[in-house]
């Protein structure tokens, strides 16, 4: 059954223009784009968005899919679980079949089901929790990102080789998207015989982290570990300098937000991070660069391009199939994309086969540098 809803404003102003000729035709190629326009992991929706547009306009420009325009609706789901199914049924009622969808893995997980119900075939460009494919092994749901059981073992191995500790201490939020990382990297360690000296949930919107603090100070570890988003690691890190601590820190692409400097400060300088490989050096991805340089948006962000992807491979399956997306998605399943993130091959549960992921370090001004393996 289809829900009704209050449609955002941005949505709204996107209908009438529709209606008024403007900028659709009325035979067009709707794509949703549910990801957060509000609440902390905006940024990481600005990605997303900056990644899916630029590719829109790039094919519209180039005469659209098979004489059709894409049209890009723009939904907020706020990185919030409540909202996710209320944003996938926005998109099946705004009329769409595909959708490049939802950044945040608490948020993909219960949103799943609905496309799967209904048909949709939707790509996650940030969702990386194995909850998501694993939970009801989709038909129709995609990704163009690793997920958390590929990149917990990249950072293992990182840290088992590169870093060498002897004793790791592993914190996480609770949430699905933390703990899951936060998790495969501890299994990894502790496979390879490294000491897991804590393994502890913290409180999300907590604002004293002082007893957590004063249990690492204690336990004196080589290596802190911590799962979840940028804004319990910036209170995290910054709390910690202020006691003392001068541990190592290091999390996965979740913490990689530019908010990070301006909660943490100095403290940041160090960080070690898990993110995509940085594909703006990709050979051939020349022009790709130029159209984000053409519509005015930077390419970099973890889930820019892992976005644009997403549409590449939408289109290159309507183009081969046409818009029934029970054939969109076989042919998704059977077939080889080459896209900005490179060569894309998907398994039967819609996971990649193959992702890279690198290390970066941060510096004090919150500027990444990639790390050689």
């Amino acid at each position: 059954m289809k829900v009704l809803r209050k449609l955002s404003p941005l949505v709204m102003t996107l209908g009438a223009l529709t209606l008024a000729g403007s900028v659709y035709a009325a035979d067009t190629i709707k794509i949703g784009i549910p990801q957060p326009m509000t609440g902390p992991a905006t940024q990481y929706g600005d990605q997303i968005q900056a990644g899916a547009l630029t590719a829109i306009e790039a094919i519209n420009e180039a005469g659209g899919v098979k004489g059709m325009k894409l049209e890009p609706l723009l939904i907020d789901d706020g990185c919030e679980p409540k909202q996710a199914v209320p944003a996938a049924n926005r998109v099946i009622n705004e009329g769409a079949k595909f959708a490049v969808a939802h950044a945040c893995s608490g948020t993909t997980v219960p949103a799943v089901n609905v496309y799967e119900q209904e048909g949709i075939v939707a790509i996650t460009p940030g969702a990386t929790s194995p909850l998501v494919t694993d939970t009801i092994k989709p038909h129709f749901f995609f990704r163009t990102i690793g997920r958390d059981d590929q990149q917990g073992p990249f950072a293992a191995k990182y840290i088992i080789n590169t870093l060498k500790p002897k004793t790791v201490a592993i914190l996480h939020d609770k949430q699905t998207y933390g703990s899951g990382v936060a998790t495969q990297v501890r299994d990894n360690l502790s496979k390879d015989g490294v000491n897991v000296a804590l393994f502890e949930g913290i409180n999300v919107g907590d604002s004293d982290y002082s007893a957590v603090i004063t249990k690492l100070k204690s336990l004196d570890p080589d290596l802190i570990y911590f799962g979840g988003y940028h804004a319990e690691l910036g209170l995290l890190l910054r709390q910690a300098r202020e006691q003392g601590l001068q541990t190592q820190f290091m999390g996965p692409e979740g913490v990689a937000n530019k908010d990070l400097v301006a909660i943490a400060g100095p403290a940041v300088e160090g960080l070690l991070v898990t993110l995509p490989a940085d594909f703006t050096k990709l050979p051939g991805n020349e022009k790709v660069l130029e159209n984000f340089k053409k519509a005015n948006r930077s390419p970099d962000g973890a889930f820019t391009l892992t976005a644009y992807a997403a549409v590449q491979i939408l289109v290159d399956s309507i183009n081969a199939v046409g818009q029934d997306p029970e054939k969109v998605a076989d042919y998704m399943h059977s077939n080889t994309f080459n896209t900005a993130i490179g060569k894309v091959e998907y398994d039967a549960k819609g996971d990649l086969k193959e992702f890279e992921f690198a290390v970066y370090k941060w510096d004090k001004e919150g500027k990444l540098e990639q790390l050689k393996l």
